[in-house]
């Protein structure tokens, strides 16, 4: 996105549950970029809009932060691209400072500090019918009088207001108001020698970053420290100064009446009807996995296959046509066929985080996670984790403290995430009839890898380091109306992922693995005879001995290597290897159900299974986050570590399956 093509840039600012990111796509709709800010792995988001007056705007998304006193990588950003310190980053030429309006005086500091700072800015009422909902009544007008600069009242989700704050991004921007607030005399002399110090350095900008110094005893800046800390006056006469702004400009409902978030609250935050409804929550997600996205899946395993059947009548029979029907059409098809679950886990996901609820969830679990020496805010990247450890990991950097951030990207890979629920989805089945035991026990394979993740934080922390004791700051949002286009957009992004992979990585995987179960040819017309003498039967001898243990065969052996690369082509591999004769109309599960050792045991016991189930919960099958632990944590040895440990692990909770499942 070229910085010369746009007339003015604009900077979003506020809360982590204020709304940023609706409104940033209100104004944007798809004309969005995605990228990561210079010299530093936090992800910058950015778009364009064209305001009434016909100027074209580029709209950056600054990360949430609560204040300008950064505790995480992506709270640094944000007050670094405010003082013109971000490399590559030019200072804004307006901020859209969005606020909660259901929670205005504690939203306003964060305004405070950033008119303090001397940027031009906007006052976003954020969420006003919600307000009104609770009561609340807002005069935008007396705010703007006590601030200096306008507030406009708008609903992102709903576009109330939307038109007015375009209307309101008049170019050129007004200027700044800066600091309209006087400190002590200390205070006062303190900033006149901070800024004669910096102006000698060169430093741009010397009000703004002598009065960071001043606020924040950590930040410096080429050398320059404050010598006294003057934090907690400046936050007081902040909130002194809003206090009373909020009192003229905000009239509350009655204290005695009881708003309806309060109600739900009672359960939803109660410590034994709370987990009952998080609990409940959690199980009919898995329930709807296996009930409702069943017909779905039927139909794209039928239309897999009825594409299979037409496009091989039109190739002459020989190795081409086994290599687009069995190889290309076979392979990718029997992993899209799980493309139903894997949106609908994201879409539950997604309303969960849309509606508010996902802030109590975190609430809830603070109490569990202070048990094994993590916070709340570990929660919320764990749980991003069951969708795709990539983002998971990514989100710790919201985490204050390095050592809880190490342990948490240390053990996400634990939290299932939705590359392994294919492989979940043919195995469960093969022991387990009925969708609601299914339900249970696909529950029960989450719960296990969440459990031995907890623990495995146990022992790590107290072997990372000393740290400070976990501390969590969450603000409740109240619940209101998910916001279905933003959903959706996630959702339909996630799903064009799935099959982008599915098109590029698995696709190649497929046929590869076909190439290794065709060639060379063997003189004998039985399909055994062919899948031993191939090359992949012989890269299954030279494995065997190693997985034998486990309960597997070769072709089970070379499944598992395969699935490094993604542990959705776990299943292509299988129905490659497995291939079902042309008489046979039986799925791919029923095939597997039917597999036997050459000594006419069944392979798919329980056994089996259970040493399978056990390995891909624990087993980090996934080079690519491996990348980006390397690449969050600035180290090979944390990342390789974390890859050969999982690894071993996971043989190891196989073998122990194995045996356990033979004495069943």
């Amino acid at each position: 996105m070229s910085k010369a093509s746009v007339d003015a840039r604009v900077a979003l600012v506020g809360h982590p549950n204020a709304g940023k990111t609706s409104l940033f796509n209100a104004l944007t709709g798809q004309n969005q970029k995605v990228g990561n800010y210079t010299g530093v792995t936090v992800e910058r988001r950015a778009g364009e809009f064209f305001t009434p007056h016909g100027k074209k705007l580029e709209l950056i998304d600054l990360p949430g932060c609560y204040a300008l006193t950064p505790n995480s990588p992506d709270e640094a950003v944000t007050r670094d691209a405010l003082l013109g310190d971000l490399s590559g980053e030019e200072l804004p030429n307006l901020v859209l400072c969005v606020l909660d309006a259901t929670n205005l005086e504690r939203h306003l500091y964060l305004m405070q500090q950033v008119l303090d700072l001397g940027l031009p800015a906007l006052g976003v009422l954020n969420k006003t019918d919600l307000a009104e909902q609770m009561g609340l009544r807002i005069d935008p007008a007396q705010l703007a009088e006590d601030f200096g600069v306008p507030f406009i009242a708008i609903s992102s989700l709903s576009g109330k207001g939307m038109t007015e704050l375009k209307q309101s991004m008049r170019f050129p921007f007004p200027p700044a108001t800066g600091r309209k607030w006087t400190g002590s005399p200390e205070f006062e002399k303190a900033f006149t020698h901070l800024q004669t110090a910096l102006r000698q350095k060169g430093v741009p900008r010397v009000e703004a970053h002598a009065l960071q110094l001043l606020a924040d005893e950590k930040f410096e800046i080429q050398g320059i420290k404050a010598e006294e800390n003057f934090e907690d006056e400046i936050s007081k006469t902040r909130f002194e100064q809003i206090h009373e702004a909020v009192e003229k400009s905000l009239r509350r409902p009655d204290e005695s009446t009881l708003l309806l978030t309060d109600k739900i609250d009672r359960f939803a935050l109660h410590p034994v009807f709370g987990w009952l409804t998080f609990g409940g929550i959690m199980f009919g997600i898995f329930w709807m996995l296996f009930s409702v996205a069943g017909g779905p899946m039927d139909l794209i395993e039928e239309l897999v296959g009825a594409t299979g059947e037409k496009v091989g009548s039109w190739i002459p029979e020989g190795d081409f046509q086994s290599l687009i029907v069995d190889g290309i059409i076979g392979g990718v098809g029997s992993v899209v066929v799980f493309l139903p679950q894997i949106v609908m886990l994201f879409f539950f996901i997604s309303l969960l985080e849309s509606t508010g609820y996902m802030a109590r969830a975190a609430f809830l679990m603070d109490k569990v996670m202070s048990k094994v020496g993590l916070s709340g805010k570990s929660f919320l990247p764990l749980l991003s984790g069951y969708a795709c450890a990539i983002p998971g990991v990514m989100a710790t950097r919201t985490i204050p403290s390095a050592k809880e951030r190490l342990a948490t990207i240390l053990i996400l890979p634990w939290t299932s995430c939705s590359a392994r629920l294919p492989v979940y989805i043919i195995l469960v089945p093969l022991f387990i009839t009925g969708s609601l035991a299914q339900t249970f026990t696909l529950f029960g394979i989450y719960a296990v890898g969440t459990l031995t993740a907890l623990l495995a934080a146990k022992l790590l922390m107290p072997r990372l380091g000393k740290a400070d004791p976990p501390q969590f700051l969450l603000e409740l949002p109240p619940y209101h109306k998910p916001d279905l286009l933003y959903i959706l957009r996630h959702v339909w992004d996630r799903a064009l992922a799935f099959l982008k992979k599915a098109g590029t990585v698995i696709l190649g995987i497929s046929i590869i693995l076909w190439f290794l179960n065709t060639f060379p040819k063997s003189d004998s017309d039985d399909p055994a005879v062919q899948q031993e003498q191939s090359f992949m039967g012989q890269a299954g001898k030279l494995i065997e001995p190693v997985v034998k243990p486990l309960g597997w065969d070769s072709r089970l052996g070379t499944a598992m290597l395969t699935s490094f690369a993604a542990r959705e082509v776990f299943v292509s591999s299988l129905a490659i290897s497995y291939s079902v004769d042309e008489e046979e109309e039986g799925l791919l599960r029923e095939t597997l159900a039917n597999a036997k050792h050459p000594d006419g045991s069944k392979l798919f016991s329980m056994a089996t299974i259970l040493s399978l189930l056990a390995f891909y919960i624990y087993a980090l099958q996934c080079l690519p986050t491996t990348a980006v632990v390397r690449r969050e944590t600035n180290s090979w040895a944390w990342a390789l570590g974390q890859l050969g440990g999982m690894t071993l692990f996971a043989y190891l909770a196989a073998f122990i399956a194995y045996r356990i499942g033979g004495l069943l």
